[in-house]
């Protein structure tokens, strides 16, 4: 029996297939968490220097994805691939470096349970098919720009205008909604906080929200259609507005320590694609409406 009819046929292995191959993207994110910040600094470094005229830097040893190898980044002991296995090695290790026996971040070991777990949910949730394969990658992109968001409020284009287009070609073939639907969503997505930046500015002076947001609700249009913008606004304001209290609260800050938005926008708009019909028909039945 080929591959793809055994997993078909039996769900449990399809989800056991996900659980595993989310947690070997989990620790993939890492990296491209931790470095495609640097490569991006790097790069705007460059273009900084080759616009004012200024002398050109050297772009200094190779630095991406795959190279250098990865590092503890306080002794430099090369991770070994024995202690580079999800979830395990962290274990085994016992959250400590090999080497220097400093303390690792469990950042690492939740984000690769998280997109594991994440991943089976979605086999779970698709089944074996084309949606659960592109929901897969679209949750990966959404978990990562969540993280380098959070870290950094930064949503980089290399990841958000990649998504958003493919999330129009996919639904060129109607798989989650008509393309036309998917167009007019990333039209509206993009203009809905566009529109709120600029009130904002004019009324206030000040920026509200940035740019890569905008990207970002309109690649969730683009995948979702415009129909699920409505929810995914109204969610990631709640969620936003209540955590951002909660963290404010928690670092002692100020209520204009900017708040990255990415995060709730990625959820929210995660769970109205998955069960955005569901959640609209229950509000209109519970407001009397049927």
């Amino acid at each position: 029996m080929p591959l793809s009819e055994f997993l078909a046929s039996v769900p449990l292995a399809f989800v056991l297939t996900a659980l595993g191959l989310g947690l070997l993207i989990g620790s993939f994110l890492n990296v491209v968490v931790w470095r495609l910040p640097k490569m991006l600094e790097r790069e705007w470094r460059l273009q900084a220097h080759e616009v004012l005229g200024l002398p050109s830097e050297s772009p200094g040893p190779v630095y991406n994805l795959m190279l250098p190898h990865s590092e503890c980044p306080h002794c430099g002991h090369r991770i070994r691939a024995w202690e580079n296995i999800p979830l395990l090695s962290y274990v085994a290790l016992r959250g400590r470096c090999s080497n220097c026996k400093t303390p690792i971040s469990c950042r690492y070991p939740l984000t690769e349970l998280a997109c594991g777990v994440l991943s089976a949910f979605i086999a779970w949730h698709f089944g074996f098919g084309w949606q659960a394969g592109w929901v897969l990658l679209l949750s990966w992109g959404l978990l990562a720009m969540s993280l380098i968001d959070a870290e950094h409020q930064l949503l980089p284009d290399v990841l958000v205008m990649p998504l958003l287009w493919l999330g129009l070609i996919v639904n060129s073939f109607s798989l989650f909604v008509p393309l036309a639907d998917a167009m007019w969503g990333a039209v509206a997505g993009y203009l809905a906080l566009w529109s709120v930046f600029w009130l904002f500015k004019l009324l206030t002076g000040k920026d509200g929200i940035g740019h890569g947001d905008f990207k970002l609700l309109a690649m969730l249009g683009a995948w979702g259609g415009w129909q699920i913008l409505p929810l995914t606004i109204l969610l990631s304001s709640l969620v936003g507005a209540v955590l951002g209290l909660v963290l404010l609260r928690l670092r002692d800050a100020k209520t204009s320590t900017p708040i990255p938005f990415g995060p709730y926008l990625a959820i929210a708009g995660w769970i109205a694609l998955l069960w955005g019909g569901q959640i609209t028909d229950l509000y209109w039945q519970s407001v009397g409406f049927k």
